[in-house]
């Protein structure tokens, strides 16, 4: 059955580290479609018709392209499963959205914003407000923020251990964000939290990403950074890359200084790859004047 065919596909991709939830609800989803209609093995035709009916193009070409990779690793043990043509939904890459980036006003008025969310004599209105904070502070991916445990605050500073790929690291902090967790470690405790999930809400466990994104998105638009819906604007994972592209323009403007600081800001986001860090030199103009200067010297010949 197709539904053994994408768990065996889950299972090898979870055993090289990936977590692979999203493409394994779209492929359990399409294999029960499947198999619905008959069929024991991936057709063409078949995957067209469901991808259509997706809510949206970048969800059909998500759909389709989640599929065709599976397609080609069924298609070299059975070429009864057929293989499907490249990019027929659009590309397999979505471009990355436009990074905007907060001051530090911005980031203020969201973390005093959090305060008035409802109920104002609960748990919640703090872990967004200490939430938010720490991303700001750190530049923790929201997935590696809400897996926190309270055991995981030690002496050295943070210990991640839901990092991309499995990858766990330790993540040196402030004084000052160790002492505002601690201040929310004193409130949480006022409120009889008895699990070690370290933000945690009303229900008493840690909200969902889904959950904090929209929390964010409410706030951004009442205080005006981002459009009424459905205008794109402000992210919640623009923290991060605002924590990113600051921490470029703190350190001095020469290319040496600037590539050694990249290596260990690779580290402290947890990139698995250093390339995936030079992307944010793109929303650094005065990095990229300098870039820009050194090219433009290298090519005249003028550079040594």
């Amino acid at each position: 059955m197709l539904s053994d065919d994408v768990n065996r596909y889950v299972a090898m991709q979870r055993g090289f580290g990936l977590k692979f939830d999203a493409p394994c609800r779209i492929l359990l989803q399409f294999a029960r479609y499947a198999e619905e209609h008959g069929d024991r093995y991936i057709l063409t035709q078949r995957v067209f018709d469901w991808c259509r009916i997706a809510s949206s193009p970048t969800q059909a070409s998500t759909f389709f392209n989640a599929i065709r990779r599976l397609c080609v690793f069924l298609h070299a043990e059975d070429t009864r499963h057929e293989l499907l043509p490249v990019g027929a939904f659009g590309p397999s890459q979505l471009p990355r959205p436009t990074p905007h980036l907060l001051d530090s006003d911005d980031v203020r008025a969201i973390m005093e914003a959090a305060l008035e969310l409802s109920p104002k004599d609960s748990i919640r209105p703090h872990t967004y407000h200490h939430l938010f904070g720490l991303l700001a502070a750190t530049g923790l991916r929201i997935s590696e923020a809400l897996a926190l445990k309270c055991s995981d605050l030690n002496e050295e500073g943070l210990v991640v251990r839901s990092g991309k790929f499995g990858k766990s690291r330790l993540l040196p902090i402030h004084p000052t964000t160790r002492l505002a967790l601690a201040r929310y470690l004193a409130i949480r405790d006022r409120f009889a939290a008895d699990v070690d999930d370290l933000f945690v809400v009303t229900t008493g466990r840690s909200p969902n990403k889904s959950t904090v994104c929209r929390v964010f998105v409410q706030l951004a638009r009442e205080l005006g950074l981002r459009p009424p819906s459905p205008t794109r604007g402000v992210r919640l994972h623009d923290i991060r890359h605002t924590f990113a592209v600051r921490s470029l323009e703190s350190c001095v403007h020469d290319r040496h200084v600037v590539a050694n600081h990249m290596l260990a800001l690779s580290t402290y986001l947890g990139h698995v790859n250093v390339a995936n860090t030079y992307w944010y030199l793109e929303a650094t103009p005065v990095l990229m004047n300098h870039i820009a200067e050194a090219c433009e010297h290298s090519f005249s010949g003028e550079m040594s």
